[in-house]
């Protein structure tokens, strides 16, 4: 399991903001149910769901220090965490289907997004078996005002950056298995790498050259939540 426990560029988690935030919160004394949990609702809750002003390949210190997140970047924030208080940890990686992201940005950064977007999910390794984390994406906030709003629609849901069949209760409460809020998405499967850093020298990133230009300097600012 050492590899799954290793610092990374990307799971910079000697880095002073990572270190204070844990000794804050007392997870290194937690047993390791319960600081899987606390961490786990950190990144989910506290974390709130958004597009970063950087590319999919952040470090976990710049997503804790922009405090939002999407799938890629809470991933990474999540399994910084996780290793620095010694809990093993892994990515999958994946592309999902644009329309999932439909309605949970402006009209022209979705249309200018390409058919698949890259995705990932963190694995964890807690109680002798590997989980998926995925259900940490959305903040409890954001998906309650979706709930609201499609509070007639019954069984798939599909949009607002959602892919679950069933909004009324997706499957993002941990209580020891693996949680999901995307997956139904998924189109390509990647398969699993050791680190995020393994994952994008393999995949490459969502943004590149000028696409990576235009997004910082005039996309993410018509981003709308």
């Amino acid at each position: 399991m050492k590899k799954y426990l290793t610092e990374t560029r990307m799971l910079d988690f000697s880095h002073p903001e990572i270190q204070s935030l844990i000794d804050r919160r007392g997870w290194k004394q937690m047993d390791e149910t319960e600081k899987t949990k606390q961490i786990y609702y950190f990144c989910k809750d506290e974390i709130p769901f958004g597009y970063n002003a950087d590319t999919d390949d952040m470090p976990a210190s710049s997503v804790l220090k922009e405090g939002i997140g999407h799938c890629n970047s809470k991933a990474t924030l999540l399994m910084a965490l996780l290793r620095a208080v010694g809990v093993p940890c892994r990515i999958h990686g994946f592309t999902i289907f644009k329309k999932l992201q439909k309605g949970a940005m402006g009209m022209v950064p979705y249309a200018l997004a390409p058919a698949e977007i890259l995705h990932s999910w963190a694995e964890v390794y807690v109680n002798d078996q590997w989980i998926d984390l995925e259900g940490i994406i959305l903040d409890k906030a954001y998906l309650c005002r979706i709930q609201e709003k499609f509070k007639n629609a019954d069984g798939a849901f599909c949009g607002y950056a959602i892919a679950t069949e069933n909004l009324k209760n997706p499957n993002v409460n941990w209580n020891g298995g693996s949680t999901y809020i995307q997956k139904q998405g998924i189109a390509k499967d990647f398969g699993v790498f050791d680190s995020p850093d393994d994952f994008y020298a393999s995949q490459g990133t969502n943004l590149k050259g000028i696409k990576k230009f235009l997004y910082k300097t005039i996309i993410l600012w018509m981003m709308v939540l």
